[in-house]
């Protein structure tokens, strides 16, 4: 995992997204000692910030007993990797259901036992918008407001915006005016606070569609616009920005990009 911020810099990046396991298996060989602190000097020598995503395997919202235990010792296992390796968030879709309130309150419950299992733990979870495919939860900002109102320690929680997820799910932040109407609403139901990571996708698939079909930065419906609006906006200066595009051997040519859309008046 240490040799992840020497890509990074390749590509000229200010920060990274790692996997701390396989995310499409459940299990995986435990972190050593050594690796845990050759990532931590890592992450001092480059002094990029780092998150973490989560294994696509698990669904916080199922009600199948067996699902939801491997669910829940899945985000515990990785939730204590990020722990050992010093990784501030896990960023994790909340899970799916096919009754939202249902759905939404067992994926609270699960929370309440992921941090009654992990007291004291520094690291975060971050609850990430999705773009609503099938039975998936968390497509509305309310969605998300639903959780953190019902999870008991909702302050070790945090939210990741994606912009292809918002769009397919259909915010349309594709204009000046439209970024900042989403941008407000985000504000009002979850507070912008909480946001401490940003996926930056565009979308291959049109606005509403609930399709998640990540395209290169003003390469898709979405356009460039936004884009510039996030890369101006004072408000997530301090925010981690993630490119999640088709292309990783592009990744600094996108890099490139979006830093001179921070430059344009």
């Amino acid at each position: 995992m240490s040799r992840a911020l020497a890509r990074a810099e390749e590509h000229g990046a200010r920060s990274l997204q790692v996997f701390t396991k396989n995310a499409r298996g459940w299990k995986a060989p435990p972190l050593t000692e050594e690796e845990c602190h050759a990532f931590r000097e890592e992450v001092r020598r480059t002094g990029l910030p780092v998150v973490a995503h989560g294994s696509y395997l698990v669904n916080l919202g199922t009600e199948e007993p067996a699902q939801r235990e491997k669910s829940l010792d899945c985000v515990v296992e990785e939730l204590t990797r990020c722990e050992r390796l010093g990784i501030p968030f896990l960023i994790l879709h909340p899970g799916g259901h096919p009754d939202e309130r249902r759905g939404l309150a067992l994926i609270s419950r699960a929370l309440d036992e992921v941090h009654a299992r992990t007291p004291r733990f520094q690291s975060r979870i971050c609850l990430e918008v999705t773009a609503g495919q099938g039975n998936c939860l968390g497509w509305r900002f309310e969605h998300l407001a639903e959780v953190l109102s019902q999870t008991k320690d909702a302050g070790r929680l945090g939210i990741c915006l994606d912009t292809c997820h918002l769009f397919a799910a259909g915010y349309d932040l594709s204009t000046e005016t439209g970024y900042h109407e989403v941008m407000e609403e985000c504000d009002r139901v979850v507070g912008l606070e909480r946001v401490h990571c940003v996926h930056l996708n565009d979308s291959k698939k049109p606005l509403g569609c609930r399709v998640d079909r990540h395209e290169e930065v003003g390469k898709g419906a979405i356009g460039l616009t936004p884009f510039r609006c996030l890369m101006k906006d004072a408000r997530f200066v301090n925010t981690i920005g993630i490119l999640e595009t088709p292309y990783p051997e592009r990744y600094a040519e996108a890099i490139k990009r979006l830093e001179s859309l921070a430059r344009r008046k």
